[in-house]
């Protein structure tokens, strides 16, 4: 697209992208402009043989990174229209991969408010289900999380990892399928806002007891307890999220 031209010296995608096929570095970078407001909703992009020279890869290995945005609806591609850039009320915002492209750089303050929203209307009610229909198996890998959290804290990436398994083990406890769908963006979302805030250099206060808290209400079957333990657990979660963002330099 005509602001993608103005772009700085070519990208070369090469062995340096560790991990990552070429395609798929394409998709983050272009993705990451997009999410920060380099590339805006109706900005169209430049032709494929024009952005595939531009970059230095193949034809095809461009093509298939439009694909992987065009499937998490932030682009959309017309025969002789070309690729334009869709509305952010189309995006998949909740996709995990978009989700680590987000926090890569500075999130967006009202999209962490929206996640923790979001949080507060779907982890409450199912750690009252959780409560109520929670096998003893179940109970047992929220048990093996906490103890991982403990063990490793959660500036660690295992910790960070028991997190998740804590917060989907509930989400599988609810025996709701619907529910249960959500666990990837969940964990996604538990993980990124977590590794944000260490990346801050911060010390935030220690949220095992938060989780140990909601744990106990679940064990004990106390469907009250356990909506009013996650309750709390994120709202003490976004406040500290709220002091990440305002340290200097966020």
């Amino acid at each position: 697209m005509g602001s993608e031209r103005k772009d700085g010296p070519e990208r070369k995608f090469a062995s340096d992208e560790g991990s990552l096929r070429i395609h798929q570095a394409i998709a983050r970078d272009m993705g990451t402009a997009i999410l920060t407001g380099k590339h805006k909703p109706g900005d169209l992009f430049e032709g494929e043989i024009e952005a595939s020279e531009r970059l230095g890869v193949s034809r095809t290995a461009y093509r298939e990174a439009i694909r992987i945005l065009i499937a998490k609806g932030m682009l959309e591609s017309r025969p002789k229209a070309g690729t334009r850039v869709l509305p952010r009320a189309r995006w998949n915002v909740l996709d995990p991969e978009m989700l680590a492209w987000m926090f890569a750089g500075e999130p967006d303050r009202a999209f962490i408010r929206d996640l923790f929203e979001l949080r507060g209307v779907i982890e409450p009610a199912a750690a009252e289900f959780a409560a109520r229909r929670r096998t003893d198996d179940q109970l047992a890998i929220m048990d093996a999380a906490l103890a991982e959290m403990e063990r490793y804290g959660l500036s660690t990436p295992e910790g960070r990892a028991a997190d998740q398994r804590f917060h989907n083990a509930i989400l599988a406890s609810t025996h709701n399928d619907a529910l249960e769908a959500l666990a990837s963006s969940v964990g996604a979302a538990v993980s990124w806002t977590t590794t944000f805030k260490h990346r801050k250099k911060l010390l935030p206060r220690d949220p095992l007891p938060d989780h140990q808290a909601v744990h106990r209400a679940i064990a004990a079957r106390d469907t009250a307890a356990a909506r009013n333990a996650m309750a709390e657990l994120l709202r003490l979660a976004f406040a500290d999220m709220d002091i990440a963002l305002n340290e200097p330099g966020a």
